[in-house]
């Protein structure tokens, strides 16, 4: 069944934040039978399941007839202070992952393409046209657009100035028409627009969805264990991490109850299937559930106890990690020798 353009956008939009130029991706649907889209994901900390948020966006852009691209971004890796001599290891990691991640989804990967950030970041006109927007770019603007998004730390580098200009120069060589991405690379998305004009290119489309808070209420996090659940992580400790994550009874405002409703809960409504909280027959037995608004309602109401509901989330995602835990032994070798 052909999709129409309303169809579209209401896919592109479904859990995201903001899109900076919302008419012109109307315009786009509208005149472009396969436009394009990328999102960079940098070889940094090992990836957890926050990253679903965005590899569901990435499907969504798929089933609306992007033609997506993941820049796995090893140049920005090491510029975000990834140790040059690991480097390679780190991104052999995340290309043979973050496959598997988009289909332990479901989605179809006809149209989805793999980059190296090196296989063209590195050549003289890309180098040229860094040179070239530093040259338009204050060192004011850099460290605002890098704040949110690279570890600056107290002694900055200068790498952390150079992160947002390339950032910004790889949606034109990647020839795409948009760029999707978190609500941190904001900034990096305003910079990019303005900058492109003076530069003689086109500003894309930028798409930002949200970021989850972490286990322990801040935003989830790599290089915090206790704030994340690893895409390698045994159901185990996936339910001894659900169980000590921050929940209080009533209160819907936690990364628990936000990764339930744009994850679990949007493969649910595609999948058309229930969420099923198991309790004892003593404390009213299973509970059966087709939309997040029912989960929020009954947990607000105090009508559904935090640890079953925690149980319930822990045990979706050990299904969803299955299809990962088949290259478990190969996937844990790579990790190895990137986090020593």
């Amino acid at each position: 069944m052909v999709m129409g353009i309303n169809e579209k956008i209401g896919l592109v939009k479904r859990n995201t934040v903001e899109i900076i130029g919302e008419e012109e991706l109307k315009k786009l649907l509208k005149e472009k039978k396969s436009p394009s889209v990328y999102i960079g994901t940098a070889p940094t900390g090992r990836p957890h399941v926050g990253y679903f948020i965005w590899g569901l966006k990435v499907a969504d852009l798929l089933e609306a007839g992007f033609k997506v691209k993941i820049l796995l971004a090893d140049m920005h890796a090491a510029l975000d202070n990834t140790p040059w001599n690991i480097l390679d290891e780190r991104y052999k990691y995340y290309e043979r992952i973050i496959p598997l991640m988009i289909q332990a989804i479901g989605a179809g990967i006809k149209n989805l393409e793999f980059v190296k950030g090196s296989s063209f970041e590195l050549t003289r006109d890309y180098i040229f046209d860094v040179l070239k927007m530093s040259s338009f770019t204050s060192i004011r603007d850099a460290n605002k657009a890098a704040s949110d998004v690279v570890k600056m730390g107290k002694n900055p580098k200068l790498s952390g100035l150079i992160y947002p200009i390339m950032q910004a120069l790889d949606e034109q060589y990647l020839g795409v028409d948009a760029q999707l991405g978190g609500t941190d690379q904001r900034k990096i998305f305003v910079l990019a627009r303005e900058n492109h004009l003076k530069m003689g290119y086109k500003p894309r489309i930028e798409i930002m969805f949200p970021l989850l808070p972490g286990l322990i209420g801040e935003k989830m996090s790599a290089s915090d264990e206790r704030s994340k659940i690893d895409l390698l992580d045994d159901e185990k400790t996936i339910k001894n991490k659900l169980k000590n994550a921050e929940m209080i009874a009533g209160d819907s405002n936690n990364g628990v109850m936000i990764f339930l409703e744009h994850v679990i809960m949007t493969i649910k409504k595609d999948k058309r299937e229930k969420f099923l909280v198991k309790r004892d027959k003593k404390y009213g037995g299973n509970l059966e559930y087709e939309t997040y608004e029912e989960i929020k309602k009954d947990f607000i109401k105090k009508k559904l106890h935090p640890l079953d509901l925690k149980n319930a989330v822990a045990k979706e995602i050990s299904e969803l990690l299955k299809p990962i835990h088949k290259h478990k032994k190969e996937l844990e070798k790579l990790a190895k020798k990137s986090w020593k």
